[in-house]
């Protein structure tokens, strides 16, 4: 299926060209990305207005988002596996708008906190839409290329993230971050009505039935391979978690001051991360998926010792020139893992691609938020804990791949 042309009813309109293909996967699945990273900056001003004096605690709005984002990727999948792939995501896109007008006019934290939930809830949709369409289309090598090039746009969207929402501080109040994102998800509503058509394929559409549902878990989580992946994916993305966490407090306020600088090292180390899932793209055909990934988890977890060694060396408090090139390092290696872990979870389970893709993402991006809350919570005005948290998650990571694989690492992939 690597020639993206939807069958039966979708059949009289086809998929836009590969470079609209994948702005229109990058960007719906960027939204996530957004609602998250342009509100970074908004901590102070959110904290300041609420009254809210622990910094750590500011951390809920992210952790909240992606619980509630984690949790609901299990119903998209069965949904969109019986109903089609738009109906579906437009209807997520719903609940995510309703939960961003919440925001726009929450009056206490707690309604903040509770418009963040149901805004997840609708994020969960792009999540595990994007890769179901996505895998309809290719398979093996070329959709971890194609997962490579939507991995790069949507890490250049949060490059730009941080410097916008302090953007529209600097102009309005933290509200119309919320209206941003808002006009955003709109507008990818109109991109899927007017462009994309249904990849869903006949054979493949599913009454939906607790049984068959049932079934097709059973058949996602016992795969080794699957299972395999999907969990060292969770533990990656934990590191990402960690690192969003606590990058406010890490590099604007408490450890380098960086103020209003913030947004412009966040953006230099994202853009480096979209450089690696570039890089990516273009190996992935020769090299494998097996090769490129397994290397890039041996030597983000080296690196990442190596930092902790010199973290600890400067007490915690290493220069900011050191350790933003140990943590560029580090998020290099982790952008080379997650495309090629995501698409290596997803090949065996094409048949049933959303209900799998559903509980990929619910699966590791619970067991992303686990270990990412409670490495960033620990957070102690040192970078010490981000660093140790990205150590261990890489060896953990190691130990489930040789496990997967059954020790043969680097192994050749079609």
């Amino acid at each position: 299926m690597n020639d993206p042309r939807p069958t039966g009813s979708a059949a009289a309109r086809p998929l836009p060209g590969f470079a609209e293909f994948v702005c229109l996967m990058a960007i719906t699945i960027g939204l996530v990305a957004l609602s998250i990273d342009n509100l970074l900056p908004a901590f102070g001003p959110i904290a300041e207005d609420f009254g809210i004096q622990d910094g750590n605690r500011m951390q809920m709005l992210i952790y909240v988002f992606m619980i509630a984002f984690g949790l609901m990727q299990i119903v998209y999948g069965p949904l969109a596996d019986s109903f089609g792939r738009r109906p579906v995501l437009i209807g997520g896109l719903g609940i995510y708008a309703i939960g961003t007008i919440m925001a726009i006019f929450a009056d206490s934290y707690e309604h903040l906190l509770v418009a963040r939930f149901v805004q997840g809830l609708g994020a969960a949709a792009p999540r595990v839409l994007t890769m179901a369409i996505t895998r309809d289309c290719f398979e093996g090598r070329e959709m971890a290329r194609v997962m490579s090039f939507v991995m790069m746009v949507f890490i250049i969207l949060p490059v730009f993230a941080p410097a916008s929402g302090s953007l529209i501080l600097a102009l309005a109040n933290w509200h119309m971050i919320f209206v941003s994102t808002l006009v955003l998800a709109i507008a990818i509503v109109c991109w899927y009505l007017l462009r994309m058509p249904e990849t869903l394929h006949p054979e493949y559409r599913h009454k939906l039935s607790v049984r068959r549902i049932a079934r097709d878990i059973k058949t996602t989580v016992t795969n080794r391979q699957t299972l395999g992946y999907s969990t060292v994916m969770g533990m990656m993305f934990g590191c990402l978690m960690a690192y969003i966490g606590s990058a406010q407090q890490i590099f604007e306020t408490e450890v380098y001051g960086l103020g209003a600088w913030f947004p412009l090292v966040f953006g230099m180390i994202a853009a480096c991360m979209s450089f690696s899932s570039f890089i990516n793209a273009r190996l992935v055909r020769k090299l494998g998926m097996h090769k490129i990934s397994h290397v890039a988890l041996f030597i983000m977890t080296i690196s990442s010792l190596i930092n902790v060694l010199i973290a600890l060396g400067f007490d915690g408090h290493p220069p900011l020139p050191v350790f933003g090139i140990g943590l560029t390092a580090t998020l290099f290696c982790f952008s080379l893992t997650m495309p090629n872990f995501n698409s290596l979870a997803m090949e065996p389970v094409g048949a049933i691609a959303g209900t799998a893709s559903s509980m990929i993402g619910v699966y590791s991006t619970l067991i992303g938020v686990i270990a990412g809350g409670i490495i960033g919570l620990q957070f102690n005005g040192t970078v010490t804990p981000l660093l140790v948290g990205y150590f261990f998650l890489g060896l953990i990571g190691i130990v489930i791949v040789g496990i997967t694989e059954r020790g043969k690492f680097c192994r050749a992939t079609h």
